[in-house]
C-alpha cells in the first residue's frame, strides 16, 4: 500500500467536506512561526512520519503563541524517529475536545468487502480500543453495489449510543470517508481521534489513507513518488527502479533497498530473486551463509529480458557489494532465457567483477544456463548458471566459494552508452530503442539476427537487416525487447546491433555517488 502523510489525507478530507483544523505544512521554524502567527491561538506541532505512537516518541508537541511555536519547531525539525529524520511539522489549532472517537473503513480480505469501525473511544489504534473496550467497538460491512447507504451509518451510531446533532454531523462524515475511500482506491482511511469539541463540533484531528499500489496511477494528483509500504521514506536508488516498474508493466519488478551505506569486505550481496515464495527460501539460504543483503530484489511474472536488464543495472549501482545472487522458484513458469539475456546485456556492460550465481529454475532453463556460460565466459567475474534440481542451500555455498577465491569488491561505474551517429538505422520499441549499424549488415555472413528474433519483426532487405513490422507496431510492443539480436550479432556476428534501454535517473545517481 502507498501511504499518505497525515497533512495529504486531511486536504483530501477537507476537500471532500470533512472539517479538520485549521493549519498548514512548515519545512522551516520560521514557517511554523508564520503558520502559528496567522491561526492566532494555541497550536498543535506534528511531526509527518508514516509511524504511530507519535506522541510518545516527541513528535506532537504544543504552543501557546507563534514564539513557542518557533522554539519548539527548532527542537523538533531534524530529530531521528524510527527511520525518518523530521524534515515537515504540520501546524494545527489545537482543539478544545470533548469526546474522541474513532471511525476507520478497511477491506476484509476474508469477506472480501470494505467493512466501516466506528468506536466511541478514541486516540489509540483500534486493536488496543478493542482489547480494552470491547463494547465500545461496532463494524458493518458494505456491499459495493449499493454503497453506504444513510440509514446504515445512523443504525451503527445509535448502536454506539450517539443521537441528535451529533448523530447528523457524525453520519456525514462516516458518509464522506467511504466516498473518499472508493475515489482514491484506498485499502484502508482512518480517523483518528475522530473528535467533537467542546462547542459540538466535529473534526478529524488526524487522518492516515492508504491508497493501493495497483491504482496510484489513477491518481497523480496525490504525488506518490513510490507505490510501497513502507516505515520510511523511499530512497533515490528506490524512486529510479519504481519508475522501471510504473513504466512497463511486463511482469513484477520489485526493488527495497536495505542500506545505501555498505562497508567494504563485509560480505553484502546484490539479492536478485523471482517469485515471493522461492525467493524468501533462496534469500534464507544466503543469510544461513552469513552474507548481508543490500538489496531485495524481485523480477517475476514472465518479466521482459529488458525489465531484468534494468533491474541487474539497479543492483549493481550499490557500491562495495561482494556477490550477485540470483535466485527464485524452482518451478517458474516464465521462459527463463528472458532474464538470462537480461543479464548477459547487464553485466557485459558493466563489465561485471565480482562472482555471480544465478539459479534459473523454471521453463527453458536448460537453454537459459547455456546462454549465460556461452556469452559471459570472457568477463572479468565468474558467473555459474544453475536450473532447478540445485538447491538454493547449494548455490549459496557455491556463491560463498566464488567470492571467497575472488576477494573481489563491485565498485559501481558510470552510465556510458556508445556513440550512435545521428544517421543510424533505428526503431523505436516499449520502452527503448533498437539501432542497427547498416554500414556493417554486407559483412554478415548468417543473417542470424532474424532468425534470433522470435517475435519476428525483423526482415532482411537489400542484404539489411530492417523491420518487418510498422513503426507504430513495433513500439505497441510487437518488439517484445527480448535481447535476443543485439546478443547474436555481438557474439557471432559484425556487432551491429545496439539496444538502448534507458533507465531515467541512474545516470546522474551513479554520477553523484562516484563523485562522493
Amino acid at each position: 500500500m502507498a501511504r499518505l502523510f497525515e497533512y495529504q489525507s486531511k486536504k483530501i478530507l477537507k476537500n471532500m467536506g470533512i472539517r479538520v483544523p485549521e493549519g498548514g505544512l512548515a519545512f522551516t521554524p520560521e514557517e511554523a512561526r508564520q503558520i502559528a502567527f496567522k491561526i492566532g491561538k494555541p497550536v498543535v506541532l506534528k511531526i509527518q512520519v508514516w509511524l504511530t505512537g507519535r506522541a510518545g516518541k516527541g513528535g506532537i508537541r504544543f504552543a501557546e503563541s507563534a514564539g513557542e511555536a518557533d522554539a519548539v519547531a527548532r527542537e523538533m525539525f531534524g530529530m531521528k524517529v524510527g527511520n525518518f529524520v523530521v524534515d515537515k511539522i504540520l501546524v494545527e489549532e489545537k482543539l478544545r475536545i470533548k469526546t474522541e472517537c474513532f471511525v476507520g473503513l478497511v477491506i476484509d480480505d476474508a469477506k472480501k468487502t470494505p467493512l466501516l469501525i466506528f468506536s466511541s473511544v478514541g486516540g489509540t489504534g483500534i486493536e488496543e480500543i478493542a482489547r480494552e473496550h470491547p463494547d465500545k467497538v461496532f463494524q458493518i460491512p458494505i456491499d459495493v453495489l449499493t454503497g453506504l447507504r444513510d440509514y446504515e451509518v445512523r443504525n451503527l451510531l445509535r448502536r454506539a449510543g450517539l443521537s441528535g446533532k451529533i448523530l447528523v454531523q457524525l453520519s456525514a462524515v462516516l458518509a464522506k470517508l467511504y466516498r473518499v475511500a472508493r475515489r482514491y482506491d484506498a485499502r484502508s482511511a482512518e480517523i483518528n481521534p475522530l473528535v467533537i469539541t467542546e462547542s459540538d463540533l466535529v473534526y478529524a484531528a488526524d487522518c492516515h489513507i492508504a491508497v493501493d499500489d495497483y491504482a496510484v496511477y489513477r491518481h497523480p494528483e496525490l504525488d506518490i513518488e513510490v507505490a510501497r509500504e513502507f516505515d520510511r521514506p523511499p530512497t533515490r536508488l528506490e524512486k529510479i527502479a519504481y519508475q522501471v516498474e510504473e513504466n512497463d508493466h511486463r511482469g513484477t519488478f520489485y526493488f527495497l533497498q536495505m542500506t545505501e551505506d555498505i562497508p567494504p569486505e563485509k560480505k553484502y550481496i546484490g539479492f536478485h530473486g523471482a517469485g515471493g515464495g522461492g525467493s524468501m527460501m533462496s534469500m534464507d539460504a544466503v543469510l544461513d551463509k552469513g552474507f548481508k543483503l543490500a538489496n531485495y530484489c524481485d523480477t517475476s511474472g514472465n518479466p521482459s529480458a529488458s525489465k531484468v536488464y534494468r533491474a541487474a543495472k539497479i543492483i549493481l549501482s550499490q557500491p562495495n557489494i561482494n556477490g550477485y545472487f540470483a535466485s527464485g522458484s524452482g518451478v517458474a513458469s516464465q521462459e527463463q532465457y528472458h532474464s538470462a539475456r537480461g543479464m548477459v546485456k547487464a553485466f557485459h556492460e558493466e563489465n561485471l567483477e565480482i562472482p555471480a550465481v544465478i539459479r534459473l529454475g523454471g521453463n527453458f532453463e536448460e537453454k537459459a544456463i547455456e546462454i549465460l556460460g556461452t556469452y559471459l565466459k570472457d568477463i572479468q567475474a565468474t558467473v555459474e548458471g544453475y536450473g532447478r534440481d540445485d538447491t538454493p542451500e547449494s548455490c549459496a555455498k557455491r556463491l560463498e566459494e566464488l567470492i571467497e577465491k575472488s576477494k573481489s569488491v563491485h565498485e559501481v561505474k558510470p552510465v556510458v552508452f556508445p556513440d550512435v551517429p545521428e544517421d543510424r538505422y533505428f526503431f523505436e520499441t516499449l520502452t527503448g530503442r533498437i539501432f542497427i549499424d547498416h554500414q556493417k549488415c554486407p559483412d554478415c555472413k548468417t543473417k542470424g539476427c532474424v532468425e534470433a528474433c522470435s517475435p519476428g519483426i525483423l526482415k532482411i532487405e537489400e542484404g539489411k537487416s530492417v523491420l518487418e513490422v510498422s513503426l507504430v507496431e513495433a513500439k505497441k510492443g510487437k518488439c517484445t525487447e527480448c535481447l535476443a539480436c543485439e546478443i547474436y550479432c555481438k557474439f557471432h556476428e559484425q556487432d551491429a546491433i545496439f539496444i538502448h534501454l534507458p533507465i531515467p535517473g541512474l545516470k546522474d545517481y551513479r554520477k553523484r555517488l562516484i563523485k562522493s
